[in-house]
């Protein structure tokens, strides 16, 4: 699943690999921190990464604090370790240990087996994944969980990715009803999705407007 979003948190020793670069160039969209209080800033925020990855053997620590506490503060998202096995691998709160070395490949196969799947509850447009049965949308960091109404709606854009969905046919299909002269409303439900999938929702790069016709999903 490219587009997915981690957190890294990763030091700057040059006597260890960094894996930034390598992981941006797959398609992963990441946010770099470089301690483990950096990181639980950034989840104490509105920032939900799909996997956080501790680059420990950059940070010349075991990464067992870091990660005990990460695992306090969201455990629901997956842990990747990296560690210097000359340091000893111990028993510590994450759900992969990769101790050094190993191909930058290896990295990326290990976080995509920690990627939520895209079952036949599960949809997705680059970054935007839905879960349909529980509503909740993720895009760049953020989660949301819609409304039923705004949760259809999401579903007919992504279905549709790069397509123009003409008005009359969201209102067909979003709220079953071929009155298609409330334009306010369908403005309004189209706001809010953009303040759950765009980082600046009043400059909108996923969700357009085409005037006079509908909207488009560009992803």
């Amino acid at each position: 699943m490219n587009d997915a979003t981690l957190l890294v948190i990763e030091g700057k020793h040059a006597d260890h690999p960094a894996f930034v670069p390598a992981l941006r160039k797959k398609g992963f969209v990441v946010e770099l921190v470089s301690n483990g209080s950096g990181a639980s800033a950034r989840l104490a925020g509105d920032f939900n990464p799909d996997v956080i990855v501790v680059n420990a053997a950059t940070l010349r620590t075991s990464g067992k604090r870091i990660c005990q506490s990460l695992r306090e503060k969201a455990p629901k998202i997956p842990i990747l370790l990296i560690l210097d096995p000359d340091r000893g691998i111990e028993k510590v709160e994450a759900d992969v240990i990769l101790p050094l070395p190993f191909t930058a490949q290896k990295l990326v196969n290990r976080i995509r087996h920690l990627l939520p799947g895209d079952g036949k509850d599960n949809i997705h447009a680059g970054p935007v994944r839905l879960d349909v049965e529980k509503r909740i949308v993720r895009c760049l960091g953020k989660q949301t969980r819609l409304t039923p109404r705004l949760m259809r709606l999401l579903k007919n854009l992504i279905e549709h990715q790069g397509e123009v969905v003409e008005r009359k046919t969201l209102f067909s299909q979003v709220w079953e009803t071929d009155y298609t002269d409330d334009t306010r409303t369908l403005d309004v439900h189209v706001s809010w999705l953009r303040r759950a999938i765009e980082v600046d929702p009043e400059h909108p790069k996923f969700l357009k407007t085409i005037r006079g016709v509908g909207y488009r999903l560009d992803v």
